[in-house]
């Protein structure tokens, strides 16, 4: 018998799940569990424009050839990594027909992907997104290893932070990674590829390839954009958009930007400066996101209606500062920065729209959290959606929680979000953060609570962190909040927290062979659910009928 579901759930059960509090322990069973899963082929095509690196290609796959199962592509922003590795990966991948599986690591954010992150992704592409998974990382890197064994499979790792980031992910014999990252690191068993700017002649081509009317001035426009990929492609697109664009005045005001801003800087600004004064501003606000997003997202931040950010996008997506990831099924799709891009656009952000903006974002993904819980709540195949729309949205929900708990101090809409942010996602966030992760969510609540004077929230926050404490094999610890929690329902008469915090104490003691404290604990908990009529009271009677065994 286990403990009761979340303080705050107000008895409310989901039919497809078992205790909420012990997430490694809850089997959803789905039509799909099974069904044959698909052999995941993640990993997108090149660009449709890209152009050259025949020789950076023609090595990676001598090495390759000799081998090398471990390639790491590095080198600057912009200069072309991804698209590299995608041609890459494109000639090998009739190699690994077992899949190939594609990661950004958001190596450039404050958030860098965790490598049980990383391995939980790769599990559930093979296993399902239902599957459960070990909490400890041991047994996790040893389920990540057993799906991949035997496999002929291709792993991208896309922006990678650092080793420690990388390490653990080396995959078993007859799979192959490879990585990209701006920074260098050393890996054992790395065939390094430091990634230079294109050739002038590869510059050149690129740029006719997109615009042919470039003609003659290729190489100065070229030269002017240091070859680096990213700038050419920007630039090259601002002419074939703008066809009653001067060439001749084009070339001259990206002259002028390069004498005052540092190279990449100047790619970007030679676009941003072609945009509306609201389109600057507009894009400029998207740097509020980590990762990519949808349309309702955009039109969140953006405080406007969606048929109106579409056409936003749209614009943004022509003067290539916005990259759209089209839907399998064409409908709808996602939209997403450059590193680059977030990092321009961030700084041309000034601090009102800045915090505006965050504030926005904030406020819509506790709402898409929220609507993955009631997703989950309906049970059977929704559940899976509710947890997939959570999985989507991820490095987006963790940032609004994020943002709101750095400014704490700050209006009452702030504190509101932060009291309010984990009880948005009770069930989903049980089966995607480990206790040890939710802590600080629920610590940032209660302190919100607190400075609110809301003690019913307090109470709530206060016995869930006592449950996460009980989950990580801490008693002791959970009993200090249990206790708290259990005053404060007194204090204000809820009878149901406080039955709820008696039997929770009474588990803990239980679980440290105290159990004269814990048999009382319980039968003080049972009288409460039975005055309440509460459908707890059996779930006592049983456990006390199992501790007398």
């Amino acid at each position: 018998m286990t403990l009761p579901p979340h303080f705050d759930q107000k008895s409310q059960s989901v039919d497809t799940q078992t205790n909420i509090g012990h997430a490694d322990k809850v089997i959803i069973q789905t039509s799909c569990s099974a069904s044959v899963l698909p052999i995941p082929h993640q990993i997108p095509p090149p660009p449709l424009d890209f152009t050259g690196r025949e020789d950076d290609i023609k090595g990676l796959l001598e090495q390759f050839g000799q081998g090398t199962t471990i390639t790491g592509l590095r080198g600057m922003g912009g200069v072309g990594k991804t698209a590299l590795a995608l041609a890459f990966a494109d000639k090998l991948k009739d190699r690994f027909p077992d899949g190939q599986l594609f990661l950004n690591m958001l190596g450039t954010s404050k958030s860098p992907l965790k490598p049980e992150d990383v391995m939980a992704h790769i599990i559930r592409s093979y296993l399902g997104v239902d599957a459960s998974l070990p909490e400890q990382l041991n047994g996790l890197s040893g389920l990540y290893r057993s799906v991949l064994s035997g496999k002929k499979a291709l792993i991208l790792l896309d922006n990678a932070a650092s080793r420690e980031q990388v390490e653990s992910l080396l995959p078993p014999p007859f799979c192959a990674l490879l990585v990209t990252s701006r920074s260098k690191f050393a890996l054992s068993g790395l065939a390094e590829k430091d990634l230079d700017v294109l050739p002038l002649e590869d510059a050149r081509k690129l740029l006719l390839e997109i615009a042919p009317r470039i003609g003659d001035h290729a190489e100065k426009l070229a030269m002017l954009c240091g070859c680096l990929p990213i700038a050419l492609r920007n630039a090259a697109y601002a002419l074939k958009e703008k066809p009653n664009l001067s060439l001749e005045g084009y070339l001259e005001r990206l002259g002028d930007a390069t004498k005052r801003l540092e190279l990449v800087d100047a790619s970007f600004s030679t676009s941003y400066d072609l945009l509306t004064p609201e389109l600057q501003r507009l894009w400029s606000m998207l740097s509020v996101f980590p990762a990519d997003f949808d349309l309702a997202g955009a039109a969140a931040v953006w405080e406007m209606k969606e048929m109106l950010a579409e056409d936003a996008l749209g614009e943004l997506i022509r003067w290539s500062l916005v990259d759209f990831l089209p839907s399998a099924t064409n409908e709808g799709g996602r939209y997403r920065l450059h590193d680059l891009a977030r990092d321009f656009a961030e700084s041309r952000l000034d601090e009102a729209d800045s915090e505006t903006a965050k504030l926005r974002h904030a406020e819509h993904y506790i709402v898409v959290l929220a609507r993955a819980k009631e997703i989950f709540k309906q049970g059977k195949e929704a559940t899976l959606k509710g947890l997939q729309l959570f999985d989507q949205e991820r490095a987006n929900i963790l940032a609004g929680q994020s943002w709101a708990e750095r400014n704490l101090e700050g209006t009452s809409a702030v504190i509101d979000l932060c009291k309010s942010y984990p009880n948005a996602g009770v069930y989903v966030l049980d089966l995607r953060l480990s206790p040890r992760e939710k802590i600080p969510w629920l610590e940032t609540a209660l302190e919100a609570s607190r400075k609110s004077y809301d003690r019913s929230a307090e109470e709530a926050h206060l016995g869930n962190l006592g449950l996460a404490y009980s989950n990580l094999g801490e008693p002791c610890k959970a009993i200090e909040f249990y206790e708290q929690a259990l005053k404060i329902s007194r204090d204000i008469r809820d009878r149901r927290i406080e039955a709820m915090s008696l039997l929770a104490m009474s588990i803990s003691y239980h679980s440290l062979c105290q159990k004269d404290k814990a048999f009382s604990l319980a039968q003080s908990a049972l009288e409460i659910f039975e005055q309440i009529e509460s459908p707890h009271a059996e779930t006592v009677r049983q456990k006390l009928a199992e501790w007398s065994e």
